[in-house]
């Protein structure tokens, strides 16, 4: 397989690649605006990007491009919509970042407590002013709240924990019990979560639904001079808000992304909010450690070793959850050619779409069944004809989807 790499990769992933016997073709320096081309140019069957985005154009330059692989969690830099119209699976490496971004969230936290770049900017201009950093709140048996219970909120909730704070969650799938088991108590909304904690660490995906999730309701409903912390994405924080909350009622906030951050690793770059003080910036570099990095680039290979070897793809995110295959039709029959390409013809024939396939052989390979998903109902008759229409075919059964039999 031919593996195009359009961003920064770690060594030991683009070895891996090459010992499964991958073509790969690295080039990292690609600016957006490029890839389309290069694509073109390389035609690769997969394509690898960390923070890279890929538009429609550059998932439509290739013919051969089957999978894209985005080597890190969030995939709001990938046009999944053109990919899954074009038969482009998307995958990614959920969870192979957590720690690293969970450290950041600590740290950005410290920072609002405890003014750390204040104090060290002071310095490097000959300023010392004890007197002024010396009030500091201290984060033990202060409430952190939790917005997005996943993988990274969890670790956050354990860093915090063991800093001797108590923590409040609130997720879509958190349950009361599952909260208890994790010591953490549970909020039924996000803004509960706001007026509740002391500090608040937003860790959701980017999506439609959590577009400026902090809003100003949201800001409003937080105490003053609560800090707000966000690794997540700049899409989620409505940051002409922020910056209201900031002046109005003191709201610190430690920032890893923002709103329109620079595509490539270098640029000039100005966001408002930044300027304030009581905001402290970082660089989207949540999961920019040398182990995360390592174990993305492990998870990589493994996802492209499992697609070389069975055409599955680990952490798919645009296969449809659920067909609108309404029948299964169960056929056993003989392993021998031209029985599917029968039955596809009948169903053709009948105007019914094959949704999902599955072809199991048995030990010997003399026999296979055949679970055939259907988004429509064949006649009797329909149905007979595949029984009928090939000496090979042993027997046919037709079945709704919740498992009820038919003809």
């Amino acid at each position: 397989m031919k593996v195009l790499i359009a961003d920064k990769f770690e060594k030991v992933g683009t070895d891996g690649l090459k010992e499964l016997g991958c073509t790969v073709v690295a080039q990292p320096e690609v600016k957006a605006e490029e890839l389309a081309g290069l694509i073109r140019q390389v035609n690769p069957q997969i394509l690898i990007v960390r923070s890279k985005k890929v538009n429609a154009d550059a998932l439509k330059a290739a013919t051969a491009l089957s999978l894209v692989i985005r080597a890190g969690a969030g995939i709001d830099t990938i046009d999944v919509d053109t990919a899954s119209t074009l038969g482009v699976f998307v995958s990614n490496c959920p969870g192979k970042n957590s720690v690293a971004v969970a450290e950041l969230v600590l740290g950005l936290l410290l920072a609002c407590d405890r003014r750390i770049p204040d104090q060290a900017a002071d310095l490097r201009q000959g300023k010392w002013n004890k007197a002024e950093y010396s009030k500091a709140r201290g984060l033990h048996g202060r409430t952190l709240g939790i917005v997005g219970l996943g993988q990274i909120g969890r670790e956050v909730a354990s860093r915090a924990q063991a800093f001797g704070m108590r923590v409040l969650a609130w997720s879509r799938t958190l349950t009361h019990r599952e909260a208890d088991q994790l010591g953490l108590r549970y909020a039924q909304t996000p803004l509960e979560v706001a007026g509740l904690s002391d500090a608040v660490t937003i860790n959701v995906a980017a999506n439609a639904d959590t577009k400026h999730l902090v809003n100003a309701e949201f800001l409003a409903a937080m105490r003053p001079g609560a800090y707000l912390i966000n690794t997540s994405r700049g899409s989620v924080v409505d940051e002409a808000a922020l910056q209201r909350a900031v002046a109005e009622k003191g709201i610190r906030a430690g920032l890893d992304v923002f709103q329109s951050e620079p595509a490539g690793g270098t640029g000039e770059f100005s966001p408002a909010v930044a300027q304030l003080p009581g905001v402290y910036g970082t660089h989207h570099v949540g999961a920019s450690t040398d182990q995360a990095q390592v174990a993305i680039a492990h998870e990589v290979i493994r996802i492209v070793q499992t697609f070389q070897a069975t055409g599955e793809v680990p952490n798919v995110v645009n296969r449809l959850a659920r067909s609108s295959a309404t029948h299964v039709l169960t056929i056993r029959h003989r392993n021998r050619p031209g029985v599917l390409a029968h039955v596809f013809g009948v169903l053709a024939e009948a105007s019914i779409n094959v949704e999902e396939v599955e072809n199991i052989i048995y030990h010997g390979a003399q026999a296979t069944l055949a679970r055939i998903h259907l988004d429509g109902t064949p006649t009797n008759g329909a149905v007979e004809r595949i029984r009928s229409g090939n000496a090979d075919i042993i027997s046919v059964e037709l079945g709704e989807i919740d498992g009820r039999r038919g003809a």
